[in-house]
């Protein structure tokens, strides 16, 4: 694992409108955000090719949309450890991450997780474009993450 290297990893279908936010939010971030240290990556709708980043980071971000009758653009930060204990309504492509997540922790290679989960308001569509609701939630998405890296900055740092 990459000492003190932090992987911000965007998981979504950018077909699916909103399904995408993980995606869209790692690009935002990635444009205006940039700090060294962090690296960003289109994850797309994850899986177990996504495995070899997590042996490579001691910590890894995961921005996701999930279908939890939130209103959209609710943020809720997480410190999952197994698939469990992710929301239960992670969109289409959970079922790939999950498996690949409880893979990780049964080889006791599992850096650090923190799931920031963006709620959507319906199954998506097809579309490559966030409704306005979440492209308004770009920026606070953004400042959440960038509060994740700064605590984590302190806690390594003292």
């Amino acid at each position: 694992m990459a000492s003190g290297k932090t992987l911000v990893l965007g998981i979504g279908n950018i077909l699916m409108g909103d399904e995408g936010i993980g995606v869209h939010a790692v690009n935002y971030l990635e444009k205006h955000f940039s700090r060294p240290g962090v690296d960003y990556l289109d994850g797309g709708t994850g899986g177990f090719h996504l495995m070899e980043y997590f042996h490579q980071y001691h910590h890894v971000i995961i921005l996701d949309a999930v279908l939890d009758g939130q209103p959209p653009g609710t943020i809720h930060v997480l410190r999952p450890r197994f698939s469990r204990d992710y929301p239960p309504t992670l969109t289409a492509h959970d079922i790939g991450l999950k498996d690949m997540l409880d893979a990780i922790h049964l080889l006791q290679q599992q850096p650090r997780i923190t799931l920031v989960a963006v709620s959507i308001g319906k199954v998506p569509s097809l579309s490559t474009e966030l409704t306005a609701e979440l492209q308004r939630v770009l920026p606070d998405i953004a400042r959440t993450v960038c509060r994740i890296l700064d605590e984590a900055d302190g806690s390594s740092s003292g």
